[in-house]
């Protein structure tokens, strides 16, 4: 007979074991990139999470850059956050898609310590329907955009001197982990993101460059009031289960993941449980993360394929109803 004790002794081993080799193994090792009088660089920072997270990084003592497209809307950018902190931040009116434009900005706000690519634009809809004009633009706006500000950044970024660990922060989706209808172009330029990080990081972690690739749920935004106009009928009713958030919210989860030097970095419960699902051979600096993602993952998997069941029964039904009338 068994003994009880050796049993439970056996079943606490085992986890203990588990742990401790992921301790040993999880790379890049654990750090933090400190906010306080160093320089944050935020694109797209007019409006939504980049507004957001610009006033937060000013409120905890950075010195903030934004750059976006139009002059007017930074300037109102650059007043409401000097109202509200009495910080005065420099603005950058350049388009991400003109690489000479945001290397010219680059070089005139000096050597940046936390660059956050937060621009993106959403233009939904099937693929058949759209124009490859509009593929085009999410593309070299979300994907070849974020090339064009590392490209322009990365070297004052390796060339700083004695100033702590830096980070690279890439602003993705949701739509970047899991592909939805109606998102066809849209989660290609987000999923992009992903190998990108994951390849940079490798590229820049002996210069103490620490990269953190961010998934925010739908944001409330005036972006997220005119997409939800244009979206197809069944992308409504599939996203339909998916909360939104506020930006402030999603600009403090952004921020601490970025201080945490966390390489993926989820914004509510949902963001959470599809980290987990698709961590894959992403980097993780926790070895209490990899734990529960290595002992997770089956029952996440199955969990994933019941809502793939759910979106295909919504799409079948959907067509369905529509050929019949």
């Amino acid at each position: 007979m068994v003994d009880p004790n050796l049993s439970f002794l056996s079943l606490l081993l085992l986890p203990l074991a588990l742990l401790l080799v992921l301790y040993l193994i999880v790379r890049p090792r654990p750090t933090t990139v400190p906010i306080k009088n160093r320089h944050v660089f935020i694109t797209g920072g007019s409006s939504g999470i980049g507004l957001a997270l610009a006033h937060q990084a000013a409120s905890e003592g950075a010195r903030v850059s934004i750059l976006a497209r139009s002059l007017n809307k930074l300037e109102e950018a650059k007043n409401y956050i000097q109202l509200s902190t009495g910080i005065d931040v420099a603005v950058f009116a350049a388009d991400v898609r003109d690489y000479e434009a945001v290397s010219k900005a680059v070089e005139v706000a000096g050597p940046i310590d936390v660059l956050v690519i937060n621009q993106g634009v959403f233009v939904p809809g099937e693929l058949e329907k759209q124009g490859l004009d509009e593929v085009k633009f999410m593309l070299d706006v979300n994907l070849m955009g974020s090339f064009n500000m590392i490209k322009a950044a990365l070297p004052g970024m390796k060339n700083r001197k004695e100033r702590g660990p830096g980070s690279i922060a890439l602003m993705s989706s949701q739509a970047g982990q899991v592909g939805i209808y109606g998102y066809t172009a849209y989660s290609a330029s987000k999923f992009g993101l992903k190998g990108l990080a994951e390849a940079l990081q490798q590229e820049v972690i002996a210069d103490g460059i620490h990269v953190s690739l961010i998934f925010p749920p739908d944001t409330d935004t005036p972006g997220l009031t005119e997409e939800t106009k244009m979206r197809p009928q069944l992308t409504s009713i599939i996203a339909e289960s998916s909360g939104s958030m506020k930006a402030e919210d999603v600009a403090k989860k952004a921020l601490d993941g970025i201080k945490s030097a966390s390489f993926i970095v989820p914004c509510n419960f949902e963001g959470f449980m599809l980290s987990i699902a698709t961590a894959g051979l992403s980097p993780q600096r926790s070895y209490v993360m990899a734990f529960v993602e290595v002992v997770s993952a089956g029952v996440l998997r199955i969990a994933a394929l019941g809502f793939q069941w759910n979106w295909y029964t919504s799409i079948h039904k959907w067509h369905r109803q529509n050929k019949s009338t």
